[in-house]
């Protein structure tokens, strides 16, 4: 760096801040500057200073115009000079970039700090939820971090960002953007309101939480729907929506609550509807131990890439619950009656691929039958989904 703004006099302002208390607001940084400097810097090396400076410590850093794009789902940083960004069609490298390794690894940090998680090379990754960032960008429910440091994250330090954006649209803009097609769009809907309980499955950023809230909405008005989620992301538009958040623990280790605690509590809140945002873990058992105690109507989603994966995937999640594969296949089948596959096509656009209602072989075996296809292919379980709407329907 040209004239007395040297990068290692920067390198001591981050070291004196670092190890001082509280934000680094820009009187602390530029005192800072100044303390460091030994009062040789005139005003315009200092402004210079105290703008490269609060640019790398305000918010998140050189990523904060892109986390403030409305179009923008993730951030994902793999070295000083690939930032990548998904706006809905795939990842894109995005223009900004860091100067070295090191300012990604500094961000990082900071981050975690304020997420009140640690990261250093004894603690080498971190996942958390940034304090203050829904304020900050309007729409939104914060973001949450993932990061990881070198050299366990071998090119160098990793990082990704993603905007908690609230899933509020409806089946009908769902529809209008070529996301359902008109004779899915009346099954969904007599799926709702014969109260049966569904899955929303399908790959990562397929939509799976925007298909569920949309279905949400279609809740009678008179139902109390209890969310409960990992990190909060749907916001069904529905009158009466209580939701839960699981916390991760504190950088002194404790205060952790988890998503089964939450669907405990959820048993206990008069519910009418139970709702897991994604069902990852062990809480899969008391899920199903709720939807087969009277709570009609329950859902949640499920990260498989097919619904034929549904079953496996639950018998590794009740594994940790410590249910095993004989009664996870029966609870399930008496739990669950559908399950949506959505997926993102090859364009970027996302939407439902197929509908399937759940069928147990001799052994007792669940397995996911179609009874809808985008494709018009063979549904063999059509019938089986007819009978089950007009057994709940009042047509």
């Amino acid at each position: 760096m040209s004239g007395v703004v040297t990068g290692e006099l920067l390198d001591r302002v981050r070291e004196r801040l670092a190890g001082e208390a509280g934000e680094p607001n820009p009187a602390r940084v530029a005192a800072a500057i100044r303390a460091e400097a030994g009062g040789v810097l005139g005003d315009t090396d200092l402004l210079r200073a105290l703008r490269l400076l609060q640019t790398e410590m305000t918010g998140a850093g050189v990523l904060e115009p892109l986390l403030h794009d409305s179009k923008v789902a993730d951030v994902l940083v793999t070295a000083p000079d690939a930032v990548w960004v998904d706006r809905g069609r795939g990842l894109e490298k995005a223009a900004v970039t860091f100067p070295d390794e090191a300012a990604v690894r500094r961000l990082a940090q900071r981050l975690a700090s304020s997420a009140g998680r640690r990261l250093d090379d004894a603690q080498p990754w971190v996942d958390g939820r940034l304090s203050g960032t829904e304020a900050a960008l309007g729409d939104s429910f914060g973001v949450r971090l993932h990061a990881v440091l070198a050299p366990i994250a071998h090119g160098g330090t990793c990082l990704s960002l993603r905007v908690l954006r609230p899933a509020t649209q409806g089946l009908d803009a769902l529809a209008a953007a070529g996301s359902i097609p008109a004779d899915a769009m009346r099954l969904l809907r007599r799926v709702i309101r014969a109260r049966l309980a569904f899955l929303v499955v399908g790959g990562t950023g397929a939509g799976k939480t925007t298909m569920l809230s949309a279905l949400l909405a279609e809740v009678a008005p008179a139902e109390r729907i209890i969310c409960v989620e990992d990190a909060a992301e749907l916001a069904p538009p529905h009158p009466h929506v209580v939701r839960l958040v699981a916390r991760t623990v504190n950088v002194e280790g404790v205060g952790d609550v988890t998503v089964r605690d939450l669907v405990r509590q959820a048993l206990r809140m008069r519910p009418d509807r139970i709702v897991v945002g994604e069902v990852r873990g062990a809480e899969v058992v008391d899920l199903l131990t709720a939807l087969n105690t009277g709570h009609d109507g329950g859902a949640g989603t499920v990260h498989a890439n097919s619904p034929r994966e549904v079953p496996a995937r639950l018998e590794a999640l009740a594994a940790l619950g410590g249910m095993d594969r004989p009664a996870l296949h029966s609870q399930l089948a008496a739990a669950v009656q559908v399950v949506l596959h959505v997926h993102r096509r090859p364009d970027g656009s996302r939407g439902l691929r197929e509908l399937g209602v759940l069928d147990r072989d001799g052994q007792g075996h669940v397995h996911i039958v179609p009874a809808w296809r985008a494709d018009g292919t063979d549904a063999p379980a059509a019938d089986r989904l007819a009978e089950l709407l007009a057994d709940r329907c009042d047509e």
